[in-house]
């Protein structure tokens, strides 16, 4: 059953303020510039999703099936843009993440077994985050910075301590910035010579297997496009990007509370970020698996790490690639830990209806400061002694398979809630691609799980 709208309640005396808007400022921006001003939550999500884990599994489809994995990326990008605008639709509309959001929309025996699923969440976050530092620690020795094992500690101290003591507007700039750093992978591409016919092949799924192991990477590959913590991302950063805003307050301000005008603008430039972060996410992730075929496929080089598949390319591909792919992960990790980190907590800390957000700070935040620090400092010690960073994936990927679902039930009863998306509740597209994924994941976990324990 909905639970009313309190935020309404709370903020109805404060619906006639007046806000600054930068329309003006807009229209005296070049298009291109209105355009990057535009980016923020949906591409640091997009890029966040192609950590050294994605790499990972992206490098050993190419190595392993060529361009037999290829069709994934057109199927995913629809599925990818559908989830992520939903989650980002959410906030926008609400002025509230996903956690609150939950809270708000299921009893209480219900939010605890989703608090449940959450808590696994942000297990299954901190084993993934522990993998990519392995991989930024094992990427800087392999461009001869100094022993992977000291690199995992500094990168993971570096990133608590900006998170931590730096305010969300610095955090933001920095997240889109790192961004860039994932196009090295175009690079390595054009460095690769490519089988262009091949690749269209594989993109049409004329390579198509039905192999348990084929079955299983390709489960692999979806669950990593699809991941929850990218949900909680979404909406959350999107909050404390409102936030942020003159009006509302210490809230973030809904779409219901600005004239029709803003709101629409305010809708259109979530789906240009939204949009943008996919295309980027399946771009990067159509270069790894094509330019991974032509090189590793090619020469018939298993991989299971994106450390292992730079360390491949050098004798195949030359050092310059090598580099290239090296520098891809390294960045990837530091924009993905702090968003894994944070995912969880999040969405743990609003729906026990404590207080959240970057910009909070330790005091006011406490909960969440903690669980992220848990996260944080668990991660960075099992980066360092755990002499099976792999096994730390499939354990995550486990646990992903099995929330995935579940979570992605939850994102569509909220969203096609009236009481609480009014008119921004979802439309046909929305409804019938939102529930498309959700079907497809159920399946794919279940499959993901029955693989990893008795088909591999």
């Amino acid at each position: 059953m909905a639970a009313t709208n309190p935020r309404s309640e709370e903020k109805s005396g404060r619906s006639g303020e007046t806000v600054g808007s930068d329309d003006g400022e807009n229209k005296k921006r070049n298009p291109v510039m209105r355009f990057l001003r535009v980016l923020g939550p949906g591409l640091v999500t997009g890029a966040a999703d192609d950590d050294p884990s994605g790499v990972a599994t992206y490098s050993q489809a190419g190595a392993t099936f060529g361009n037999g994995l290829l069709w994934t990326v057109p199927l995913s990008l629809p599925l990818m843009m559908a989830v992520q605008e939903i989650c980002d639709r959410m906030a926008l509309a609400t002025g509230d993440s996903l956690g609150a959001l939950i809270r708000r929309r299921f009893r209480r025996g219900v939010g605890i077994a989703i608090g449940v699923l959450i808590v696994a969440l942000i297990a299954a976050n901190c084993l993934n985050l522990a993998a990519d530092l392995n991989a930024i620690g094992q990427g800087m020795q392999l461009l001869h910075a100094g022993p992977a094992w000291i690199w995992s500690i500094v990168a993971g101290i570096a990133i608590l301590v900006t998170v931590v003591v730096g305010s969300f507007e610095l955090i933001g700039k920095i997240f889109k910035w790192l961004c860039l750093v994932l196009l090295v992978y175009i690079g390595v591409l054009f460095a690769t010579h490519v089988n262009w016919g091949s690749v269209a092949s594989g993109l049409a799924g004329f390579q198509l297997q039905l192999s348990p192991a084929y079955l299983g990477l390709a489960v692999g590959v979806l669950g990593t496009t699809v991941s929850p913590y990218m949900f909680f991302w979404q909406s959350a950063q999107r909050v404390e990007e409102l936030r942020e805003e003159k009006r509302g307050g210490d809230e973030a301000p809904a779409l219901d509370e600005r004239p029709a005008r803003e709101a629409h603008r305010r809708l259109r430039n979530g789906r240009v970020d939204v949009f943008t972060g996919m295309i980027f996410s399946v771009l990067i992730m159509f270069a790894i698996i094509a330019s991974s075929a032509a090189t590793l496929g090619a020469h018939h080089k298993t991989v299971s790490s994106a450390a292992e598949a730079a360390k491949a390319l050098e004798p195949i591909a030359g050092n310059f690639a090598s580099v290239l792919f090296a520098l891809g992960f390294i960045g990837s990790g530091m924009l993905a830990v702090p968003v894994l980190a944070a995912a969880g907590a999040a969405g743990l800390s609003a729906l026990m209806n404590k207080n959240w957000g970057l910009e909070e700070g330790p005091r006011k935040a406490p909960l969440f400061y903690v669980l992220l620090g848990v996260g944080m400092i668990g991660g960075t010690i099992l980066a360092v002694v755990s002499t099976d960073p792999i096994g730390l994936l499939v354990l995550s990927a486990i646990v992903n398979g099995i929330a995935a679902g579940p979570f992605l039930i939850v994102l569509m009863l909220i969203s096609r809630d009236k009481n609480i998306m009014g008119e921004y509740r979802n439309g046909k597209l929305a409804a019938t691609l939102g529930w498309l994924t959700t079907v497809l994941m159920c399946i794919a976990g279940i499959y993901g799980i029955w693989f990893t324990i008795w088909g591999g």
